[in-house]
């Protein structure tokens, strides 16, 4: 063996070379993932977080929705974390993911980014942190609550029975909208007027609702056993992803977004300031929340 292929050590003089790296960012997370101490919990959440982080790497928008957790991982090399513009593409996949969940589970996923990557650069696999000009977000400033009286107001207006449902389950749960607008009709457990456990979610509190939330969501779904809960007034476009349209309608899973513009177009003629509230404001003012 040459002699730079040796290190010495205190207990045997010798020491082997690092074991090559991985060709493949997944195998990479798998090797990071089996060497470390987290728990089989932690070990299947911190996986959906380092494999939603393999499109960015290419450049490809990361799937949404229930197809984020079933969805394959492209083929990433683990040499493109050195690339001059994978910093950028992280970066710009950060301010998207931020677009459509809060604050906490976005610094949660990059955290587990980070992690993953100073143990392989203790590895020696990859040279450089292209996270390593990137920000844990601020969490935005608590949102005043809407007074009971307001919210009576609001499930007096005239809308569709999706926005009456969806605004229901809001306040009812004071679960995230993004939550609720993941969810598919094979999920809503309506006997039990909650929403079945998820074997890839970490433990934590059920999302139940009142009786008179679930007679909305009868109506809603209207027989449909799967498929988005929510969806929009289209037919979704060709190119949309299977798991985000419905079977029956063919219509594609409401967007965060959409979700948010409807309600604060909604609510602007009760807003005194004129300005409309906010989907936030709703859940906050739940009772869960108080």
């Amino acid at each position: 063996m040459a002699p730079h292929q040796l290190a010495l050590t205190p207990a045997t003089g010798l020491m082997p070379p690092p074991s090559p790296a991985p060709v493949e960012y997944a195998v990479a997370v798998e090797e990071y993932l089996a060497a470390s101490s987290l728990g089989p919990a932690s070990c299947r959440v911190y996986r959906i977080s380092l494999t939603g982080w393999a499109w960015p790497l290419v450049g490809r928008p990361v799937p949404t929705g229930p197809q984020r957790r079933r969805a394959l991982s492209p083929v990433v090399p683990l040499a493109l974390l050195d690339d001059s513009v994978t910093g950028s593409r992280i970066a710009a996949a950060v301010a998207e993911r931020a677009k459509v969940t809060d604050a906490r589970t976005v610094n949660r996923e990059l955290s587990a980014l980070r992690s993953a990557i100073a143990w392989w650069q203790d590895q020696g696999w990859v040279k450089t942190d292209p996270t390593a000009g990137l920000h844990h977000l601020r969490r935005r400033p608590a949102v005043p609550a809407l007074t009971a009286d307001q919210v009576d107001r609001i499930f007096a207006l005239t809308v569709s029975l999706r926005e009456h449902a969806l605004w229901r389950m809001l306040y009812d749960t004071c679960a995230h909208v993004g939550d609720l607008l993941d969810l598919d009709a094979d999920q809503i457990d309506l006997s039990s007027h909650r929403v079945k456990p998820q074997p890839w979610r970490t433990p934590g509190p059920s999302i139940v609702w009142r009786d008179s939330t679930t007679q909305l969501l009868r109506w809603l779904l209207a027989g449909r056993t799967c498929g988005p809960v929510f969806v929009t007034d289209r037919r979704a476009p060709a190119d949309a992803a299977p798991a985000d349209v419905c079977p029956v309608t063919r219509r594609a899973r409401m967007s965060y977004r959409r979700a948010a513009e409807i309600f604060t177009a909604a609510t602007r003629p009760l807003d005194p300031a004129g300005q409309g509230w906010t989907l936030q404001q709703l859940r906050a003012a739940g009772p869960g929340q108080r």
